[in-house]
């Protein structure tokens, strides 16, 4: 979307994401998603009376791989009470991390080569989940309403950049990019359909050249869709509202996605309505050396690395081939390709079924080993499958697994010789001889209605490469 002339959005976001670990921040209970309500729940996450918090290690390894991963700095840290009124939290304070994060002055480089700033990823805990019964599902209007419990507590690193964002599209590049460096460091899965990633924007607008404008922050988003809608009708409305002679006030707004509209929840709160205080129950955290290099040493490639290896593969790609590659990164796929290099086959060839035929199946894909893929890529790039047979094989190999040789045979897809070939397209240019005539003349577009009417013909076991090459020697 572009901004009236003369006009600027600013950004920042705040991504909270859940943690991996088997169990919560402070206490024992089980950390899963889909259990049925208030069944991982004890007095330390209710908050109950007599009830001693205990920090997770594992949560600690998650959380500062994800600093290292993000270029911050690891440093000791303490941990606070923020307190306001949370009607799904029975304790009514959430233990977090204020001035002290454990990670902080960080930055995430965007594919387009722009750079973010991180200004923290601190440590904190979730709250619990509040389903509103009548109405819209809002708390407004609701006849009643229903709380479990089972996510107070769960562990969350909550990742704040600065400032730097300068459109709806830049966000979504950026919490794309961060989401897939979260997956990779094992810390996160990433997973926005059950909320184990939110975002919350922060958006102002200004003429270019002024300071900052007043800030809104929208609540709980939780796509990448939503987001890039939210931030652009925000900004529309804060120029619209300016332009009429109002002033943006700071304050919480909720993302209605089937309005398309933002609306207000709350006056924003400074830190000082929060009342943060140190936990009394908490001692300050202080991971030596010798713990984060064990933590450093634990992380695989980013994204960004790994995409960087894939490029390499190829000899001049093209735009459909980065969006491919995006792809394949994005769902962990590249080994299959990386075989095929280093067996000396057609690269473009493997990144374009990895990211079309192996990325359709998913539940299927780890049914299908490498050397299988190898074997049925170089089988299309000599021609003894056409890129339909291949495919073919691909989804059978997919299904059922076996050997693509064997599956080949068994469905009769034996490379059409080439005097069989001859003989077809000799057939066809008599039996079409105005569209022979055009192709003659200059009527690219053509060659793939022999294509087409060849395939026919051989029930599919002619190579398109070798129809094309015939056609041309008959041109």
């Amino acid at each position: 979307m572009t901004l009236p002339d003369g006009w600027e959005m600013v950004v920042g976001l705040e991504v909270h994401t859940e943690l991996l670990t088997k169990s919560k921040l402070f206490c024992g209970c089980a950390n899963n998603f889909g259990s049925e309500p208030n069944t991982n729940i004890c007095p330390v996450c209710l908050g109950l009376p007599g009830s001693l918090p205990v920090l997770n290690r594992e949560a600690v390894d998650y959380a500062m791989r994800i600093g290292m991963a993000l270029h911050c700095t690891i440093a000791p840290s303490t941990f606070h009470r923020k307190n306001y009124f949370y009607p799904d939290q029975a304790k009514d304070y959430q233990i977090s991390q204020y001035d002290l994060p454990i990670n902080s002055g960080g930055y995430l480089d965007l594919p387009d080569g722009s750079r973010v700033s991180i200004e923290r990823a601190h440590m904190e805990e979730d709250t619990g989940k509040s389903t509103h019964l009548g109405g819209s599902g809002r708390l407004a209007g609701a006849d009643s309403s229903l709380v479990d419990y089972n996510r107070c507590g769960v562990p969350l690193v909550e990742i704040v950049s600065g400032p730097d964002i300068r459109s709806a599209e830049q966000a979504r590049a950026y919490a794309s990019e961060l989401r897939g460096i979260l997956i990779a460091t094992g810390a996160s899965d990433g997973r926005l359909e059950e909320g184990s990633m939110r975002f919350d924007a922060n958006v102002s607008v200004r003429r270019s050249g002024e300071p900052f404008g007043t800030r809104c922050e929208i609540k709980n988003l939780n796509s990448l869709r939503s987001l890039g809608r939210a931030i652009d009708y925000e900004a529309l409305r804060q120029i619209e509202l300016i332009g009429d002679g109002g002033v943006v006030r700071q304050e919480t707004r909720h993302w209605d996605e089937g309005l398309g509209e933002t609306s207000t929840l709350r006056v924003k709160e400074d830190a000082d309505d929060y009342r943060y205080f140190r936990d009394p129950d908490l001692v300050d955290l202080a991971p030596d050396q010798a713990w984060q290099d064990r933590v450093r040493a634990a992380l695989g490639p980013m994204p960004a690395q790994r995409r960087a290896e894939v490029v390499a593969r190829l000899a001049s790609p093209t735009p459909a081939q980065l969006d491919a590659v995006e792809v394949v990164i994005d769902l962990g796929l590249e080994r299959y390709v990386h075989a095929v290099a280093e067996a000396a086959g057609d690269v473009a060839l493997a990144l374009s079924r990895v990211a079309n035929e192996l990325a359709g199946d998913l539940e299927n894909v780890e049914r299908l080993s490498t050397e299988a893929f190898v074997a049925t890529v170089a089988m299309e790039q000599r021609g003894e499958l056409s890129a339909t047979q291949a495919k073919t094989v691909l989804a059978e190999l997919l299904s059922h697994g076996g050997d693509p040789r064997a599956i080949a045979a068994a469905k009769g897809f034996e490379q059409l010789s080439d005097d069989s070939l001859t003989d077809t397209v000799d057939s066809l240019i008599v039996a079409h001889p105005e569209e022979w005539r055009r192709y003659r003349e200059g009527d690219d577009k053509l060659a793939q209605f022999f294509i087409g009417q060849v395939m026919k013909l051989t029930r599919g076991q002619a190579n398109g490469k070798a129809v094309i090459a015939a056609l041309q020697a008959r041109r």
